[in-house]
């Protein structure tokens, strides 16, 4: 009971906080890389066999440039942190960037992208984390980026929903049967822990690792594990432990890589549904726009709700524009951080 209420007493700061001011500053590092799933791929499946890709309205339907790839309505986490940071432009898809880009930043992320390579092998191609990896490593190479540069970059990783929602809690998932949710994350968090040592070897110094967020409350696991009535408990239990894990690798490597600093965005306790409703989302059960039966993603081309800021998600899986605001001004400013503020992070 006390636990409960000093949570409520936490989101009721949260809300109050979320509702400064956050001071835009210049450009605040030389370069922002990204990497992770469908909540920051800014276009990188466009082109790819997959059935994870949104490169159609109403997707986009909020962005300036229209659909892009994003899978949202409008712009990601990413880019709002990107805009904080004071660049003037959104960091662009690796498939579609020139090489000279490196120097200020690309965007690796894909949708489907896991940890585990098996991880959404049923949607089609996708790039995981280990490719992305690689891609960055092409990257920097082709493009002669110093590495000094590079240990002045800005790093951010969204990871590991998918290798719950895509591979985990599916049907007929090997995984499931072989793994109890304890050892499950931990062959996840092994799989991060040498990704992120390998990022490391590349220059990055300066890392942001966002948690999986309450992916049981989506609608897509409401309906799927959840009997239509409410959040998933099971698979919310399963995603707390791995994020417990992140949160424990962070202060692993804050401890033990040499001058590398690390932290963790905690998406869970930030997107507990009580802090959505505090927030003013009066609609956190089902997305914006149509979806059909057993589908997660938006029909192209049919109609979408009008006030897209009053609800938690786009499709019924992905968050809103609003949603994606509130998540990057708490990781910025420090609330669903630890143990640095994303301002703190870069001037380390």
């Amino acid at each position: 009971m006390v636990e409960e209420i000093l949570s409520k007493a936490f989101l009721v700061v949260v809300a109050t906080v979320f509702a400064a001011a956050t001071v835009v500053h210049g450009q605040e590092v030389p370069c922002f890389f990204i990497f992770g799933d469908s909540t920051f791929d800014s276009g990188n499946n466009n082109n790819l066999n997959s059935k994870a890709k949104v490169n159609f309205p109403p997707y986009g339907i909020d962005f300036p440039k229209g659909p892009t790839g994003r899978f949202t309505n409008g712009r990601t986490i990413p880019d709002i942190i990107g805009e904080k940071l004071g660049f003037k432009d959104f960091i662009p898809p690796f498939a579609e960037a020139p090489p000279e880009q490196a120097h200020t930043g690309l965007n690796y992320a894909s949708g489907g992208g896991g940890l585990r390579e098996e991880t959404s092998q049923h949607l089609g191609d996708r790039i995981s984390l280990k490719t992305q990896i690689q891609n960055h490593k092409k990257a920097i190479k082709r493009a002669k980026v110093p590495k000094k540069k590079l240990e002045q970059c800005l790093y951010a990783i969204n990871i590991g929903s998918n290798d719950y929602i895509n591979n985990y809690f599916r049907s007929n998932s090997s995984n499931n049967r072989r793994f109890k949710p304890g050892p499950y994350a931990y062959s996840l968090i092994t799989l991060y822990r040498a990704h992120l040592k390998n990022l490391y070897r590349l220059g990055a110094r300066k890392v942001i690792l966002f948690g999986v967020c309450q992916i049981g409350c989506t609608p897509k696991m409401v309906e799927s594990h959840g009997n239509g009535k409410g959040c998933a408990l099971k698979v919310n239990d399963a995603v707390a432990i791995f994020n417990k894990n992140i949160n424990d690798l962070v202060t692993d490597f804050n401890k033990k890589v040499k001058g590398a600093k690390f932290t963790f965005v905690d998406l869970f306790s930030g997107g507990d549904p009580l802090a959505y409703k505090i927030l003013g989302f009066t609609i956190r059960d089902k997305g914006c726009c149509e979806v059909s039966p057993g589908e997660e993603l938006c029909i192209p081309n049919h109609p979408v709700c009008a006030n897209r800021t009053e609800y938690v998600f786009w499709d019924d899986i992905h968050s809103s524009e609003a949603t994606n605001m509130m998540v990057a001004k708490g990781a910025f400013d420090g609330i669903l951080t630890r143990p640095y503020s994303i301002p703190q992070l870069v001037k380390q």
